[in-house]
């Protein structure tokens, strides 16, 4: 990918300096052009040895452009925040919007390269991160961004004599660490590593480019010309979008039109009496439940899907009582603000994702660009096909960082959806809970059950199921709920 002696590329102080003016106003005006456009996200990732110009080629990029518009973030070692959650939480957070570039100093690289070199994990360990950073960075150029991937290199006796160098000027000594001379001592293993990293990851959507780091000039010049084509080719492409296609396999129907959903017994129900009973009782488990030593070390995530009137609030309101009001919280899901839209469509639910220790509700979902944005046409057919993957990868990851994640679908028939919106128009403290959209959405109720249908077909998984939640009877239903999340809870805090 890379070789271990540079190839000495060199640019003289006069050429730099006759490219240079030309150069960053270039920038500027593209920088400017993707602003107002603001159609495409720029992600600029600044990786590489110590010592190779990476902080100096950040701060350049800064002068030449707009800093207000740039997100420049730089990554060390996570915080107790940061550690408290999945790996990747850190960096969805700090992806830009779309019209804006994000620098990011250290990457999603630099923790599964730097754990393999210290011999912190296994090859395997490797080559699933591996994975998981191309499907992630897919997703992200699937979405209309730009990535773009910078690997400074320098040779092993240029790496040392920079070293030594910024160390003996008293204005620079600062910038050399005893971490940095221990990096340096692991250089063959750190090279060995990192070339395979960048050779498995350096893909059509995503390719590494490797900056030699030796001459100030030639890096300055490569990094922001890469820079300057990126963000132009992406401005001509939002100029003239193509019909975009899908690779993800069709989704055949039934030919006897039934589903998962369509053959549910709906006609299951308790007794008042019994439904006290054994709420009390899962309340109860609960609480004990989330209280316990090991709890610490997980995150449950209750996600709460459903047909309109399938009872969601109602059956969230039964788990609340059993909980500590200072460690758990409700997340509304609506429509995507304008904030929101400007990332990708899981960026909202990364943003929010809980500590360890904690219990969160989500009252609908990431589910909405398979549902709704599915049946409303909100999103192209791609993005909704695609999404299937990219909510497993989602999922996979809040599980295997300990989240227990419960995912409810609350289905009820036709007919008792429309006994529920009358009754709601009739009762006065109801009322706000029917609206001229819930009567529009009942007039595609085949659609959204197809769609429903498909989405718990394809990421009902080993450490996701879903729970098909049978709810004309809201009290059945909601001790289906209550006990299904106590006996996912327990069956993690006994593991």
């Amino acid at each position: 990918m890379f070789e271990s002696a540079e190839i000495g590329h060199k640019l003289s102080k006069g050429e730099y300096r006759s490219i240079e003016p030309v150069l960053r106003a270039d920038l500027l005006d593209a920088q400017y052009q993707l602003l107002k456009d603001a159609r495409t996200p720029v992600i600029v990732l600044i990786s590489g040895v110590r010592g190779a110009g990476k902080g100096e080629t950040v701060n350049l990029l800064n002068e030449w452009m707009d800093p207000r518009h740039i997100h420049t973030r730089a990554f060390d070692n996570p915080t107790d925040e940061e550690a408290a959650r999945p790996p990747m939480w850190r960096y969805w957070r700090a992806l830009p919007p779309k019209g804006r570039i994000g620098i990011l100093f250290g990457s999603w690289y630099t923790g599964p390269i730097i754990d393999r070199v210290f011999k912190r994990s296994r090859p395997n360990d490797m080559l699933r991160s591996i994975e998981e950073i191309n499907r992630f960075e897919k997703m992200l150029s699937d979405d209309g961004a730009v990535v773009l991937k910078f690997w400074f290199h320098l040779s092993k006796k240029r790496q040392r004599k920079r070293l030594q160098s910024l160390q003996k000027d008293p204005e620079t000594s600062w910038r050399v660490t005893d971490r940095d001379w221990d990096f340096f001592k692991m250089y063959d293993r750190f090279y060995r590593i990192s070339e395979e990293a960048l050779r498995e990851t350096s893909t059509a959507s995503a390719p590494w480019i490797i900056v030699e780091g030796s001459d100030p000039e030639y890096r300055a010049v490569t990094v922001g010309r890469a820079l300057l084509g990126a963000i132009n080719e992406q401005i001509k492409k939002a100029a003239n979008p193509a019909k975009t296609k899908t690779d993800a396999a069709p989704l055949i129907k039934p030919v006897d039109k039934r589903n998962i959903l369509s053959g549910l017994d709906l006609s299951h129900a308790l007794t008042k009496k019994r439904y006290e009973t054994q709420l009390r009782k899962y309340q109860r488990d609960l609480a004990l439940l989330t209280r316990h030593p090991k709890f610490r070390e997980h995150t449950v995530i209750a996600a709460y899907e459903g047909m309109d009137a399938a009872g969601k609030g109602s059956a969230i309101r039964r788990i609340t009582p059993a909980l500590d009001a200072r460690l758990y919280s409700i997340i509304p899901v609506a429509a995507p603000t304008d904030e929101e839209r400007a990332q990708s469509h899981l960026w909202r639910f990364w943003r929010h994702l809980p500590m360890k220790g904690r219990f969160t509700i989500y009252d609908r979902t990431w589910y909405g660009r398979v549902l709704v944005e599915r049946v409303e046409h909100f999103a192209a057919e791609a993005d909704w096909m695609r999404a299937y993957g990219e909510i497993n990868d989602f999922e996979e990851q809040l599980t295997r960082n300990g989240a227990v994640v419960v995912k409810y679908w609350l289905q009820i028939s036709k007919e008792e959806q429309y006994r529920r919106f009358k009754e709601r128009q009739k009762t006065r403290h109801k009322q706000f809970k029917i609206t001229d959209e819930d009567w529009r959405n009942r007039k595609k109720w085949d659609d959204y059950q197809e769609a429903a249908a498909d989405m718990i077909e394809r990421t009902s998984t080993a450490y996701a199921p879903w729970t098909i939640v049978e709810s004309n009877d809201k009290l059945f239903a909601r001790i289906k709920i209550i006990k299904t999340l106590c006996e996912r809870l327990e069956q993690a805090l006994s593991a």
